[in-house]
């Protein structure tokens, strides 16, 4: 569970390059690609551009590099040649890289085009709810904290959070200990204790909470068919406070505001 400063500056190194991919998609028109096009373009870029591993592709019979989750798909959203983005969709991008044995594991929801003002509003929450998790984390805190910061922030702002998938250690393997949920209460949980690195990934809904998954045994979807929005980073706790190892260049200025810390 404890990484060393080694291992962390490892993993910083595959946080470095995970943020890459996103800045590389920040300069793509999604519109009117299909969503395997996008997981082609990624894979690509992971591979040759980065020399690096797509950590998703294989893992559990994934066979794919990234989950793509439009609209009303709260996550694992699978790439097909027939779903084609749209302008005025919301699509979640969740990407996975590993470089010298080590896993970073991130995620953005883009909007395309022009969208709705409620969806516009959900996507900027769920933003700011990782964001108000992340600035709980510090040696001393507890797990709670950071899932009360997260969910108070969401329900707040009139949203509910999804409480079946949740964030999670990350290092050598994809999926670690401990869990890191999205709701709690403060002062309850796990100890946070420096070394520790895992992700913080809520997934915020319009309507209700609850969710199901699709036939095909990977597509979870909102139930009420409303839509669905998750940002995620994954973080190591120092002995200052936070630093955030999958920051990427244009969200400088909320490790600045919040106290966080990045290589950038």
């Amino acid at each position: 569970m404890i990484k060393s400063p080694a291992e962390i500056d490892l993993m910083r190194q595959s946080g470095r390059l995970l943020a890459s991919v996103f800045e590389m998609l920040d300069g793509q028109d999604l519109a009117d690609r299909t969503t395997m096009q996008v997981n082609d373009l990624v894979e690509r870029f992971i591979t040759q551009d980065l020399n690096a591993r797509p950590a998703s592709k294989g893992q559990y019979g994934f066979a794919y590099v990234l989950n793509c989750s439009i609209n009303q798909v709260v996550c694992h959203g699978v790439p097909s040649d027939a779903v084609v983005i749209r302008k005025g969709d919301i699509i979640n991008l969740d990407i996975t890289l590993e470089k010298n044995g080590f896993i970073a594991d991130s995620s953005k929801t883009y909007q395309v085009g022009a969208v709705p003002h409620a969806a516009q509003k959900l996507v900027r929450a769920a933003q700011e709810a990782m964001w108000q998790g992340i600035r709980q984390v510090r040696p001393g805190g507890r797990m709670g904290d950071i899932g009360h910061a997260i969910e108070s922030y969401a329900r707040q702002h009139g949203h509910s959070v999804v409480h079946e998938y949740c964030g999670h250690g990350i290092g050598r393997q994809m999926h670690e200990e401990p869990q890191v949920l999205n709701f709690g209460r403060p002062g309850t949980g796990i100890l946070l204790r420096e070394g520790m690195v895992f992700t913080i990934e809520p997934m915020l809904n319009q309507g209700k909470r609850q969710t199901r998954t699709l036939r095909d045994g990977w597509t979870v979807v909102t139930s009420d068919g409303k839509l669905s929005a998750q940002f995620e980073h994954t973080v190591a706790v120092t002995r200052e406070g936070v630093e955030v190892l999958t920051l990427r260049r244009d969200e400088a200025h909320r490790v600045r505001q919040g106290g966080a810390q990045a290589q950038v």
